[in-house]
């Protein structure tokens, strides 16, 4: 008879509960049984065990085996229970002193050699670790940069299950043998899950894209420009409405390298989804800038919001988590699926309900849109290049809801590019490098002004707040405040205007909004000109 435990962490959605993982060898017919609410993966973690630990040099017991998961409440999913199963088995056997054990969570799937390989959601295992007490984790040598982003916990990286018998039982660790020369490691297969990287228009800011996309590049637009900066400042959703090639696409593409570097708790909590979801590259353990993801238009709801059988996975909307999510060709989307998001708009996170739990995604993304204004994209107030019929126009435009559309910040018209503009010397605008310097100091402005309270940018404080503690300039609202008796403004786009407001005079360096700062919020609230300088430059 022999009993020892050891512990793992069961991953639903981002957060992690530690999972105790018990081994239990009785006399009698032998026989492997394991229990615990495991799922199938986790339940062919029988044969994995198995030829890992004979692979190993180690002798598998011949008795009956009991595994338990506690608690059994808990529905476990994956691979990463393979060490903790292997070393409590071992443990019962007595190959290692069962003492040792009890303390340290394990992390890593098995191949059938003994190999340990990566499996995703360490950081947030880790976390949860960390949050119960634990200081010992082990997890793979590949995954040990990730888990070491957690302080307070040592960590160790093996790469088999050979070297970490040795290490638990004091005995000389054995060299590995290392892979063939310029053959990529097979460990870091893991790492990434096929079909989720391209496929979502995922990029995490490198060096290369910013250098590509610079804010530059995107002739005339002054408005749209000013919408882009106030965009970033402030963290307002943003919709372009204009016809094809007038620089939609450019001008959100280039929105995240504006958005300041990622603070360490944010960039604790994008890597924590990305991680999760199989999408963090290898090599780089810590997401520091904002990330972008621009779905196609045949998205279906689960892959925007998430969701999936089982416990259900991170969608776009959270892998776009303090970054920008592009929804460009807007109207193409299904309106159910666009509808979808105006739940996490609002409160910053997404809950789904499967049969096998309730998950909780983190969702504080920046919305942009992008549409052609009719069906053949030539509509205009300008011109009558447009051959749609009005019954065409309306159709297509009411596509996009107007509770989606009321909590969008920023609505702007792109122009068509003329041909003065493109061969004007000096026509390029200002640099991506001094917009993102603007930005960053309305951000500053901003978090003074909100320090020791829950929110970090203007479009996260509440309306009630915002009427109730940080007024605008006497006589300032007047205006916004008509828009709301003659219906052109809801009550949620008063609030939004103030929001805007609050944003513009950060940029413009005034201490609470005025008159123009209101009035160029509600211009690229409602596309009314109010007579005021769309360049934040001229307000100064």
């Amino acid at each position: 008879m022999g009993f020892a435990r050891t512990c793992s962490v069961a991953l639903v959605g981002v957060e992690g509960v530690v999972v105790e993982v018990q081994a239990d060898l009785e006399p009698g017919v032998a026989a492997f049984t394991l229990v615990g609410l495991p799922d199938k993966s986790l339940t062919e973690s029988k044969d994995r065990v198995r030829a890992a630990v004979v692979n190993s040099g180690a002798s598998w017991p011949s008795k009956k085996l009991t595994v338990g998961l506690s608690p059994a409440s808990v529905p476990k999913a994956g691979s990463g229970f393979d060490l903790a199963i292997a070393c409590a088995v071992l443990g019962a056997a007595e190959r290692i002193d069962p003492r040792v054990l009890a303390d340290i969570v394990m992390i890593g799937e098995l191949g059938l050699d003994g190999r340990v390989r990566p499996v995703r959601g360490v950081l947030p295992a880790v976390l949860a670790a960390a949050d119960a007490g634990y200081e010992q984790v082990v997890v793979p040598e590949c995954a040990a940069a990730e888990a070491s982003l957690v302080p307070g916990v040592s960590v160790l990286g093996i790469r088999s299950l050979r070297q970490l018998i040795a290490v638990l039982t004091d005995e000389p660790v054995p060299e590995e043998e290392p892979d063939e020369q310029g053959r990529p490691d097979p460990l870091l297969a893991g790492l990434r899950v096929p079909g989720t990287g391209a496929a979502t228009g995922m990029h995490l800011g490198t060096g290369r894209h910013e250098q590509d996309h610079d804010l530059a590049d995107v002739v005339g637009q002054r408005s749209a420009r000013t919408a882009v900066e106030v965009s970033a400042a402030g963290g307002h959703h943003l919709f372009l409405e204009g016809p094809p090639g007038a620089g939609k696409t450019m001008l959100a593409e280039r929105l995240p390298a504006v958005l300041p570097r990622l603070t360490r708790e944010e960039s604790l909590e994008v890597t924590a989804v990305h991680s999760v979801a199989g999408l963090l590259p290898p090599g780089k353990p810590l997401i520091g800038v904002a990330p972008y993801c621009a779905p196609h238009h045949s998205a279906t709801m689960q892959s925007l919001v998430g969701g999936g059988q089982g416990i259900a996975r991170p969608g776009a909307v959270s892998l776009a988590h303090r970054g920008v999510l592009f929804l460009d060709e807007a109207p193409e989307f299904h309106g159910q699926t666009l509808d979808a998001l105006r739940q996490p708009l609002e409160s910053g996170h997404v809950v789904i309900a499967r049969s096998a739990g309730v998950v909780r995604f983190p969702a504080r993304f920046l919305m942009v849109l992008a549409a052609n204004p009719c069906p053949c994209g030539r509509f205009s107030r300008r011109d009558t290049l447009c051959e749609c019929p009005p019954s065409a126009i309306r159709r297509y435009q009411a596509r996009l809801s107007g509770p989606l559309l009321d909590r969008v910040d920023l609505r702007v018209e792109v122009d068509p590019v003329t041909r003065a503009q493109l061969t004007e010397p000096g026509a390029r605008g200002e640099s991506t490098a001094t917009v993102s310097d603007r930005v960053r100091e309305a951000r500053e402005r901003a978090a003074a002004r909100l320090v020791g309270t829950p929110w970090r940018t203007n479009s996260e404080v509440p309306g009630r707040e915002l009427r109730g503690t940080w007024h605008a300039a006497t006589g300032a609202m007047d205006e916004a405040e008509r828009n709301l008796e003659r219906g052109v403004l809801t009550a949620r786009g008063l609030d939004r205007v103030l929001r805007v407001a609050w944003t513009v005079a950060d940029l413009a360096g005034h201490d609470r909004p005025d008159a123009t700062d209101v009035a160029l919020a509600l211009q690229l609230r409602t596309g009314v000109p109010r007579g005021v300088p769309m360049a934040i430059g001229a307000l100064t």
